[in-house]
């Protein structure tokens, strides 16, 4: 599958799986969990990588997968609805604003 080819969730879904880099950051009261015992602030992430998507006929089926680096070396990522429909509060925007964003360069070199 070529990055031309990620047009689709299920699509860019698959290919983390694939690169087994499919773990999810959870939101949680204390920050992101990715199931390791571990909770990770936005001074620990990364970041490399957001894919958004649109439904075709349905502007309410937008959503957004952003891929994150840990500084433990983990990558994964985090889904949500996108804008207006967004599935989590205010506490998880503020904390995904918080994150920083590897630069464009950074995350060409992150192509699936």
């Amino acid at each position: 599958m070529e990055t031309g080819d990620l047009t689709t969730l299920t699509s860019v879904m698959e290919k983390l799986r694939e690169r087994k880099l499919d773990t999810e950051f959870k939101w949680s009261d204390e920050g992101f969990t990715a199931d390791r015992g571990k909770c990770y602030q936005p001074e620990d992430l990364k970041i490399i990588r957001t894919y958004r998507f649109e439904g075709d006929s349905n502007p309410d089926d937008s959503s957004i997968l952003y891929v994150i680096k840990a500084n433990d070396g983990l990558i994964g990522y985090c889904m949500d609805a996108y804008g207006a429909m967004t599935n989590q509060g205010p506490e998880f925007n503020n904390f995904i604003r918080n994150i920083p964003v590897e630069g464009r360069e950074d995350q060409i070199e992150f192509d699936l």
